[in-house]
């Protein structure tokens, strides 16, 4: 029994993780503290979610409790037209002056991915100057998908997040497989099509790269870590170098498994391995006197030299100089040299235990104060916060009686409750979804089938575009009614009490009684409609 346990000793004191491993479950951890999502299959929407979290961290996961930087700049670039979003760039400055890459080191969660792929044991391939090279290929999608393009759709009003539409691996796994594995959005495999097969094969490439590239994604084509790498030499917090101690061997570049030049450049992700190679001493965390005193650490033993030995070595040395004359004068006051020698030393020495329990209390209260932190958020999001808790609709209900407002100009409303005695269908839609815009004309199709009967009604979700010139455009004489829903703090305040999941498009059919019978996340066919609303009008439920 004994030889297990010191075997387990053993074994934990080889692979225990260490502190920055900790922080980078702990940032994941408290990015997604919204657990109840994972089991109801919904998105947390609650005040927070405006708020901007430092690490790659998709909006659209179901445990997430901010946005993303980068989506979030790129949604301001492009429905911000001609102006600057001065509220999210100013987020990111303030990440990136406080921070700079060392979040992409200790709070970045897709860089903890990364980190644990790369631990599979596998060949892996060392850097080298193509790969240094190549990791200014970030720098080109940050200016092309995040700044350009959402820029040039915003001009034409077609804005596209680029970035997190065609490329995010933190999009594809957190969000859309996040929500695809709960069997409550099991409707949502309906409205999978081509974007979303590009997607899962650029995040499986991705992937496999990082069992054998360390942090490939990071290095290669993560714009977040490009906008924070522009802030390294400025930001608050890091690694440094000392020139004055450094004596160039070259083992901190070596031992980088990063394409840096030098300590705390641009690549640099500020994990601080370097500092326990350097045998000079010479590269420390920047910073740290904001936190704990700069004295609060003791030098290594091996450097220490009290000033008591310091002084007997230079008297003997003096007196082998000046001979036996000498030797009197230093023998003539041994006590007063000793004395001066205990009271210097224990000067020198007492303060040390103080210092040590300083910095021990330090980090303490720092680990105590985020686990606080952390059990609160988790508190928070799961028990209290009731802002996503949203009272739905469901099939057998009566269907709320909702007011939304009529396009082409607006002028005048759509009342569920003025159509009592015919079947109406319900349809969220949005210019952006490309499954909702297919679909319109099989709406139409059944309004014309069933015009004495059934009235359809179109409701407008979310668009950075004007929505009446693109419903004339594509739709110019439908018979059905095109209406948009009404905003509230810029989300739309009908579709999620009628069912809606986060996701568009959504279909219900209302019977001649105001009864909900027909409800469906994702696209559907018209065979699926047709039968809905024959189901509703023989007064099956």
């Amino acid at each position: 029994m004994k030889k297990f346990f010191t075997k387990l000793k053993n074994w934990w004191s080889k692979h225990k993780p260490s502190k920055r491993r900790l922080i980078q479950l702990y940032a994941a951890l408290l990015y997604n503290a919204n657990i109840k999502g994972f089991i109801s299959g919904g998105i947390y929407k609650g005040a927070t979610k405006n708020m901007c979290l430092p690490g790659l961290n998709c909006y659209s996961c179901p445990g997430a409790v901010g946005a993303c930087p980068l989506g979030a700049l790129q949604n301001a670039l492009a429905a911000s037209g001609t102006r600057a979003p001065f509220y999210v760039l100013g987020i990111i400055m303030l990440f990136g002056l406080i921070l700079g890459r060392t979040v992409c080191g200790f709070l970045c969660p897709v860089g903890l991915g990364q980190e644990l792929l790369y631990k599979i044991k596998s060949p892996k391939l060392k850097k080298s100057k193509f790969t240094r090279i190549f990791s200014y290929f970030k720098y080109v999608l940050l200016v092309g998908l995040v700044a350009i393009i959402p820029l040039m759709y915003s001009i034409v009003k077609f804005p596209v997040p680029a970035f997190c539409k065609y490329i995010c691996p933190a999009g594809t796994f957190e969000g859309a497989i996040g929500l695809l594995v709960n069997p409550h959005n099991a409707d949502l495999y309906a409205m999978l099509g081509p974007l979303f097969t590009w997607k899962f094969a650029v995040l499986c490439v991705l992937s496999v790269a990082s069992v054998f590239i360390y942090r490939f994604f990071c290095r290669f084509f993560c714009p977040l870590g490009a906008l924070y790498g522009l802030f390294s030499k400025i930001a608050l917090l890091g690694v440094k170098l000392d020139k004055n101690k450094c004596t160039d061997c070259g083992l901190c570049i070596q031992h980088c498994k990063m394409d840096i030049k030098r300590v705390g450049d641009h690549e640099c992700i500020h994990c601080g391995e370097c500092i326990k190679v350097c045998p000079a001493h010479a590269i420390s965390w920047k910073g740290s006197k904001l936190f704990v005193h700069a004295n609060a650490e003791i030098a290594p033993p091996s450097e220490e030299k009290p000033l008591g030995a310091f002084l007997s070595n230079a008297a003997a040395s003096e007196t082998a100089e000046k001979g036996a004359e000498s030797v009197m004068t230093v023998e003539v006051a041994p006590v007063e040299i000793a004395v001066s020698d205990a009271s210097v030393e224990a000067a020198a020495v007492a303060p040390a235990k103080p210092k040590k329990t300083r910095a021990f209390w330090a980090q303490l209260v720092s680990w105590i104060c985020a686990l606080a932190l952390l059990v609160s958020a988790l508190v928070y999001y799961n028990f209290i916060d009731k802002d996503a808790e949203r009272i739905t609709s469901e099939v057998g209900d009566t269907c709320y009686d909702f007011t939304v407002k009529l396009y082409p100009e607006e002028e005048e409303n759509f009342t569920l409750s003025d159509y009592r005695g015919k079947v109406v269908v319900v349809n969220f839609w949005a210019t952006w979804c490309t499954p909702c815009v297919a679909e319109i004309p099989l709406f139409e199709k059944l309004q014309n089938s069933y015009a004495d009967d059934v009235v359809v009604v179109a409701i407008q979700g979310v668009s950075y575009e004007p929505v009446a010139p693109f419903i004339k455009a594509k739709w110019d004489g439908y018979h059905i009614l095109f209406a948009q829903d009404n905003l509230v703090d810029g989300k739309p305040e009908t579709f999620p009490i009628l069912g809606g999941r986060d996701t568009w498009p959504i279909t219900l059919v209302v019977d001649r009684e105001g009864v909900i019978s027909y409800t469906r996340q994702g696209s559907i066919t018209y065979e699926q409609l047709e039968g809905a609303v024959l189901a509703a009008m023989q007064g099956d439920k």
